[in-house]
């Protein structure tokens, strides 16, 4: 915890102007005329909108620098998602050795990103369960998350829909790519044999490295279990984790709605795309800054590649570097993980700022009558 709050406050640490929302408005100062601004109508375009978005996402920094106890939804997602890699890289080994049916492997990697998605979705909710819970002082998130054991029925649901369309939209993806013809391959930019692909095959991430490498340690024999879990295991999450991340995204204003209006899944799922029809701008401009940012720090690889072909020009290559380098690309990589697991908990709180924005513009706008399901 003390790496992950040394990070936040190195990046987040931003002066807070007292807020209007508890915890949550947004740093950049817009009037109130113009918070509202095309809200009622489906988005408005223009600057203010965009600026709101990046105000959002700000804000977010903001909240999370003021309160390090939301360091915990960083430190117990990272812990998910690390359990998840393990439990792909076990099933994996597994298959190696006794070559199951592919309809028991299909089903085996559903649960786990069943049982993945319900520690995050429940994570979530604790973390908007215990900003929203606050006027003023200091946020407690375990607070949230014993609050969120009240929403336990709709958090299942809604994780078993998730789990579900996520596999779905993976295999797909990677079906799709895989059949392309050759003369359609030029599609491939977001496939599965991608430029991201080839760029993290290379030092210093190195989660291609060559399966002949390490497979014996002194002391007992097989193949090294760490390799299945770094760099294959967590490799082969990065994909489903990719589609898992769009889908909350797409639907940003779910958990909100279940735990703070106390909503059904089907109005819950209801109100947040009619909530996103009115703030898609918004929600655009706060990702792809968030997006930046992240990219931004990701590109730092280049100067490792460069530090490390000048100090050792002819030893750290793509597939074979030796131990030293790759404990040094290992410690580059979990901190660039760690890194966008702080950005991803901003992306949480400032979601909830959006659906608190979405929330007022309504409230000051003619309000559409909600369709009774």
């Amino acid at each position: 915890m003390c790496l992950i709050s040394g990070i936040a406050n190195q990046w987040l640490s931003l002066c807070r102007k007292p807020p209007a929302v508890p915890l949550l408005q947004t740093g950049i100062d817009i009037p109130p005329e113009s918070a509202r601004e095309g809200l009622p109508g489906g988005g408005g375009g223009g600057t203010g909108t965009i600026r709101r978005g990046i105000g959002s996402a700000i804000s977010g920094m903001r909240t999370l620098n003021r309160n390090r106890q939301l360091l915990w939804f960083t430190f117990l997602a990272g812990l998910v998602l690390a359990g998840n890699t393990i439990g792909l890289a076990a099933f994996h080994y597994i298959d190696w050795i006794t070559q199951p049916d592919i309809l028991v492997s299909y089903a085996r990697d559903f649960l786990l990103g069943f049982a993945t998605l319900f520690c995050l979705v429940y994570l979530l909710a604790g973390l908007v369960l215990s900003i929203s819970s606050k006027d003023e002082g200091t946020v407690f998130f375990f607070e949230g998350l014993i609050l969120a054991k009240k929403y336990l029925k709709a958090i299942l649901s809604w994780s078993l829909v998730l789990a579900l369309t996520g596999i779905l939209l993976f295999y797909i993806w990677f079906y799709f790519f895989c059949w392309l013809p050759p003369d359609l391959r030029f599609l491939n930019i977001l496939g599965p044999f991608s430029f991201i692909s080839n760029t993290i095959t290379q030092f210093p991430f190195n989660w291609t490295l060559d399966r002949d490498m390490l497979t014996e340690f002194p002391g007992y024999g097989g193949r090294s279990l760490l390799l299945w879990i770094y760099p294959f295991g967590f490799m082969e999450a990065l994909p489903i984790l990719a589609i898992n991340l769009l889908l909350f995204i797409l639907t940003p204003f779910i958990i909100p709605l279940i735990v703070l209006e106390q909503k059904t899944l089907r109005e819950a799922v209801r109100g947040s795309f009619g909530m996103m029809k009115k703030t898609w701008i918004e929600v655009a401009s706060c990702v792809i800054f968030l997006g930046i940012v992240v990219f931004g720090v990701f590109l730092t690889y280049l100067l490792v590649q460069a530090a490390s072909g000048m100090v050792s020009p002819y030893e750290t290559v793509t597939h074979h570097p030796p131990g030293t380098w790759i404990a040094l690309g290992f410690l580059y990589d979990l901190a660039l993980v760690i890194f966008a697991f702080v950005v991803a908990t901003v992306g949480g709180i400032a979601a909830l700022d959006l659906y608190f924005s979405a929330k007022s513009g309504q409230m000051a706008g003619s309000p559409e009558p909600e369709p009774h399901i």
